[in-house]
């Protein structure tokens, strides 16, 4: 759809008395609107956990949780600088909650995951339910629940924050409160969501009341055995290794509308065939070490380094020891709109 249509001093003068009436012509932009693939600033980049601890570290000391609401490093991609995004769809960030502290009680309209990435024994209170915290724990913050966060221990918890702010940003459909106090009050047993949804059971008579999971916490040490008990059969997928979704157990969908989250093993040795895909996606590895090369990049990492794959960015993985890496993007999204579309052929 490329063509440039050559300029004259009365198309000039054309363009810029329309542009005075708010119109414009479709035929001198139409190729950056409609492009033959996917076009963004978005760039691939690694961000090292040691540098991001330490920075976080130093943000401890100037400015408590409660003063910051949520102490968060944003992840911000260097080719979307200034926006707050990881991609062009998904906000990241690394929150820091020190010994003591409680990040105060709020809700709002985006959608949050967290991952846990060091720490043990912090909490996440989600529409009256607390869920202790560990190192690879996958939780959810469904769109306007009240959720607060707490460290009754004495180290500090570090998690990744992803929430779909550009999206709503894009909708225009945003909406916060507040709470009154700072930890909103306990109605139910710490696991309860747990037990009655994340069993292969469910209530009887469940009314289906919003289109996220109701399971608050997937804990990384029933997902690290799912993955163990599957990696005997030796069945790996040549671009994923052995790759699951986390899912909502009413509706077996993603675990939210709007953002998906992955876990991936690679046992050692193991390199994938090049894959791409139009869900531009933020990796975290928990476990291992090895490299993946995204486009012309290629990225060093091990236990808590991110990193991300614009999309429709080749990529390959190759672990040097048994590695299991999280993820997330927004396929969701492009797959109820028909949009979503992955590439194997290249491989």
């Amino acid at each position: 759809m490329e063509h440039v249509a050559h300029d004259t001093p009365e198309r000039r003068a054309f363009y810029e008395a329309i542009d005075k009436e708010g119109l414009s012509a479709l035929w001198t932009n139409l190729s950056t609107l409609i492009t033959a693939e996917p076009r963004s600033t978005c760039q691939p980049f690694l961000w090292r956990f040691d540098t991001i601890r330490h920075r976080m570290m130093e943000a401890g000391g100037l400015i408590t949780a409660k003063e910051a609401e949520r102490r968060v490093l944003v992840l911000e991609n260097p080719g979307l600088h200034g926006q707050s995004k990881v991609t062009t769809s998904l906000y990241a960030g690394v929150q820091l909650v020190l010994p003591g502290e409680v990040a105060p009680a709020h809700r709002h309209s985006q959608t949050a995951l967290r991952f846990v990435l060091e720490g043990k024994g912090g909490y996440t209170s989600v529409d009256g339910e607390r869920t202790i915290m560990s190192p690879g724990d996958f939780v959810i913050t469904p769109a306007m629940t009240w959720h607060d966060h707490g460290n009754d221990t004495d180290a500090p918890m570090f998690w990744l924050d992803g929430l779909d702010i550009p999206v709503v940003q894009f909708f225009d459909a945003s909406f916060a409160e507040r709470l009154d106090e700072d930890e909103q009050p306990v109605t139910r047993r710490t696991g309860d969501s747990l037990a009655r949804y994340g069993r292969n059971l469910l209530p009887v008579d469940l009314k289906r009341t919003t289109h996220s999971s109701p399971i608050f916490n997937y804990p990384y040490e029933e997902t690290r055995d799912a993955l163990e008990r599957m990696k005997a059969q030796d069945e790996w997928d040549p671009c994923h290794g052995l790759k699951l979704r986390y899912t909502n157990p009413v509706t077996g969908d993603f675990a939210m509308p709007t953002l998906g989250a992955f876990i991936q093993m690679l046992p050692k040795g193991f390199s994938t065939l090049r894959y791409r895909a139009t869900d531009a996606t933020v990796y975290v590895p928990i476990e291992g070490r090895g490299r993946s090369r995204v486009g012309d990049r290629t990225f060093e990492w091990g236990p808590r380094d991110i990193f991300v794959v614009p999309s429709w960015h080749h990529v390959t993985h190759e672990a040097d020891e048994d590695a299991v890496l999280f993820s997330c993007s927004d396929r969701p999204i492009q797959e109820k709109l028909g949009l979503w579309r992955e590439d194997r052929s290249n491989a």
